[in-house]
Formats: C-alpha cells, structure tokens, sequence
C-alpha cells in the first residue's frame, strides 16, 4: 500500500531511547509515502510517543492528546496514534480510548516495528485498533529509520531491563533484557559512518549487562567490533549501571581512542538506607569504588549522573549522605529530579512520600551546588583549544554549535558546511556550562 502526498507529525516525550524510536516510526511512515510536516494542522497522521518514567511526562502526553479533539472534528480523516511507554501499561490502552474517543490507534513498546500494518488496518475499518502485548516479542531487525539528529546517530544495542529499581515502571512497560546480534549492531554502526554520520550513541537501559541472554560477546567486546570500523568517528553509550561496571570495560574505553572519556553513571543516592530501598544492588562505598576506578585507569574521564530527591522515607540525614557524595565525587553534569509516584511500583506502595515542599527544597540545594560546580569548570576551559563536533546552528545565539568529547557545549562564528565536520576551537569566555570560542 502507497501513499503518496500524505504527511505526518511525530510528538516525542522522554529519553533518547524514545527519540530514537520516533526515528523508526518516521522511517515506517516515510516507506508507506508520507512526509514529514513540522505542524500537527496540516498532518494526516499524528504520532504521540510517549513517555511514562516521570509523571509530569505523562500528564503533558494526555495534555497534548486532548488538545486535539477539535482537530479531529475539522479533519475526520485525520488519524491519531499513541504509543511507547505510557500505553504498555496495564490498562492503560483502553483507559486512553475511553478519555479520548477521538484516538485511532494505540500500540505498545513490543510492537512498534507493526505500526504499518496497524495503520493499514485502521485505514480499512472504522473503530479504533489497539494493540498492545503483554510479553516481549522476538528483535526485528531491518525496520527503516528517518534519523534526525545528524552527525550523532542513536543504535539500540539492547532492549528492557532485569534490575526492577523499585521506583522505576521500565521493567514493567519494557520487558525482560534482550540483546541484539553483536553482527547487525555493527554492520548498522558501519553504514552509518559510510553515511557520513560522526557521532555514534550505543543505547540501552542497561548497556552493560549487553550479551548477558546471548552466552557471546559482552559490552566490552561489542565496543571493540565497533571502534574498530575504519573512519574517524566518536563512539558514546549509556546508560550504565554502577554494579555492572566493571574493569574490562574500563581498560576498553582506556585504550580505544574513538571511545569518548565520558560515561554516565547514575547513583540515584548517595544513601545505603535509600539504595536497598531503591534495590539498587550497591552501597555507597561501592560507588565511591567504581569512580575511583575509573579515575584511577582514566585520568581525564568525565563522569555524569542522576540524582533523585524525595523518595519515600529520605530524611533530611539520608539528603546529606547524597549531597555529600555529590562534592565528593566532583560530577561533570547531574540530572536531578524529584521522585515521582509511578503506580505499579514497589515504591508507589511505601509509606513515608516526601513532603514536595521539602523535596523542592532540596532539589534547589543540589541544583545549586552542580550548577557552580559547572560553572568553575567552564572556567577551566578559558584559553584553552578543544576538538569539537560541529551539530548546528543555534538561531537565538547566532553561532554555531558543538560537543567536545566530554560533552561540554561550545559556540562559534563558523559557516554552514561545518556542520558535521570536527572543529578545533579555542574557548575565549564561559558562561554556566556554555563555552564561547572561535575556530582555530
């Protein structure tokens, strides 16, 4: 079935994982003919890829959502999907058709490669289809991409989690932990630098527990098999689990020069009591281990994180155990963020949720102790001349922009065919965690 001169609007909530799968639902409906509108009012399709980790997600998601119902009363042809986390959990599918009516289609996270024939199907009938599965299915691969995010690419190595974090609705919306063929991940790696691609991002919950369901190669040997494509390109991943870090890995990213001296190691806590609350599987003196080691076989490596507030029961003892981690451990970038109830969770259950005056409090403690960290580090910069990867145009500061390996942001006065190219830049000022320089 071909459709031609149809066009679509894809809206994506949540992490990259998800922005990567809007790529793929892009790439399903490009195949079929349609093409891409920057506004939902002229769009034949729309696409609502949700998010259900935080709840503020969620309610900007439904918000969205709704807002369309006058729409869909002009343009009676037009169709609207909802799919990704939010709708694979339970009961939520006919939740969303009873809020909604106007909603078309409603599919979940292990069946996003079937969203043509769902299409097709709903083009033929008048009711709504919804088709979410309960169990994981088997990987696909081959499913067409529209990638949007030139130089950087996102490849999926694995898919689901096993750890069940007990705040964390992953587990549950996901699946179990699947790898993908060590083989397919890189022969996609090798075409999308033959394409001219610089940047490539390898993703998973937990990428590395990579291999563990295959009895093959691990994360460590994965990295190797793609380093080792020809060509000049940075190679990133996340997100990692502290209790699955281990020294092979590290000794990997030491001596492979295309692997970037950055890793994302999220704590969540700096609490042993929160930490087995949280089923973590790690103390605090484990983490502190994990970031020595990693200083100790990588002088220059930057560390990042996530911290999270409030959980139920923290104390104002337990608050000061992650703040002082936080100093200790000197973090290059934090995301922080306040616990979120996410029904169907362990933690949803606990008694003892936080006050949100008093987590806000102390959300606002930690965000300004990192931000003035950032900034002493920007400062470190100054004078200095780093290797970027040019990724765009920043309209509102009329520069253009980029990462160094480290993935701190610099600006400068370049041309358009920059873009894509690495560009050594010398910093001349630094404002918060932004660098400002000009080509070298």
């Amino acid at each position: 079935m071909e459709i031609l001169c149809k066009k679509y609007h894809i809206l994506t909530y949540g992490c990259q994982m998800n922005i990567h799968e809007s790529e793929k639902i892009a790439g399903i409906l490009e195949s079929m003919g349609y093409v891409y509108s920057e506004s939902e009012n002229d769009a034949d399709v729309i696409v609502f890829n949700t998010c259900c980790i935080r709840e503020n997600a969620e309610q900007k998601a439904e918000g969205n959502i709704g807002a369309l119902k006058q729409l869909k009363k002009k343009n009676k042809n037009l169709i609207i999907a909802v799919c990704g986390c939010m709708t694979q959990q339970k009961g939520k599918a006919d939740a969303l058709i009873k809020k909604f009516p106007f909603i078309d289609i409603v599919f979940g996270t292990h069946n996003l490669e079937n969203f043509k024939s769902l299409l097709i199907l709903k083009s033929a009938q008048k009711k709504a289809v919804i088709s979410v599965l309960d169990k994981e299915g088997e990987i696909i691969e081959g499913t067409p991409k529209k990638r949007t995010s030139f130089p950087n690419a996102w490849v999926n190595i694995n898919y689901g989690c096993n750890n069940f974090c007990t705040y964390c609705i992953v587990p549950y919306v996901r699946g179990r932990e699947r790898s993908r063929k060590a083989e397919d991940i890189v022969n996609e790696c090798r075409q999308l630098i033959k394409d001219g691609y610089k940047e490539i991002t390898l993703l998973g919950q937990n990428v590395n527990s990579y291999g563990k369901d295959l009895n093959k190669e691990d994360f460590s040997d994965l990295l190797e098999q793609v380093a080792s494509i020809d060509g000049k390109f940075r190679l990133r991943f996340m997100t990692n689990h502290p209790k699955d870090l281990s020294p092979k890995l590290i000794e990997t990213i030491k001596n492979n020069p295309k692997i970037c001296h950055s890793i994302h190691l999220p704590v969540q806590s700096g609490s042993d009591r929160i930490l087995k609350l949280m089923n973590r599987h790690y103390t605090r003196e484990d983490y502190f281990n994990k970031v020595e080691m990693l200083k100790n076989g990588i002088s220059d490596i930057a560390i990042t994180t996530d911290v999270m507030v409030g959980f139920p029961t923290e104390d104002e003892g337990d608050f000061n155990d992650t703040f002082d981690l936080m100093k200790k451990v000197g973090f290059s970038g934090a995301f922080i963020f306040i616990y979120s109830k996410r029904e169907g969770t362990p933690a949803a259950k606990m008694d003892g949720q936080v006050d949100e005056k008093i987590a806000t409090e102390r959300i606002m403690k930690l965000l300004e102790f990192q931000n003035e960290f950032n900034r002493n580090q920007s400062l470190k910069y100054v004078g200095k001349t780093i290797e970027i990867l040019c990724e765009g145009y920043d309209e509102k500061k009329g520069k253009y922009l980029g990462r160094d390996e480290y993935g701190r942001m610099a600006y400068f006065d370049g041309e358009k065919d920059d873009i894509g190219k690495f560009i050594d830049v010398k910093i001349i000022s630094s404002g918060g965690i932004s660098l400002f320089g000009e080509k070298v």
